[in-house]
């Protein structure tokens, strides 16, 4: 039993350490942040734009290039991080496969960039 408990003593500590830690950041901002409360800092912040107003309002579509440059980003980091970890067991086609979609991606971003989707004035 003693042996048992050697042996995970170290994921213990590593547990205890962590709540502490999390702990520690939850109860901080209560007692380190100053309190003003104001209308304008309590109401609801979405897109820019007042919460509850017209819903046939016009809609930005840079709203909707950002979401296509975090999707870009996203589909690419979901898929380097297994291919990362199966580089030597992919091989060369392996290899090729990943670079026709990171040419993909980049045509994408390309694509975003010229329509302005990373400007916002």
């Amino acid at each position: 039993m003693n042996e048992l408990l050697g042996a995970y003593f170290p994921v213990i500590i590593f547990i205890a350490v962590a709540l502490v830690i999390g702990l520690a950041l939850m109860i901080a901002p209560f007692v380190v942040a100053v309190s003003r409360p104001d209308p304008e800092k309590l109401s609801a912040y979405e897109c820019g734009f007042k919460a509850f107003d017209d819903a046939r309002m016009k809609f930005d579509v840079r709203f909707y290039l950002v979401a296509l440059l975090f999707i870009i980003f996203d589909l690419e980091v979901a898929f380097l991080f297994p291919w990362a970890v199966a580089f030597k067991e992919a091989g060369v086609f392996g290899f090729w496969s990943v670079m026709v979609f990171l040419a993909i991606l980049t045509i994408g971003f390309i694509y975003e960039w010229r329509k302005g989707a990373l400007e916002w004035d």
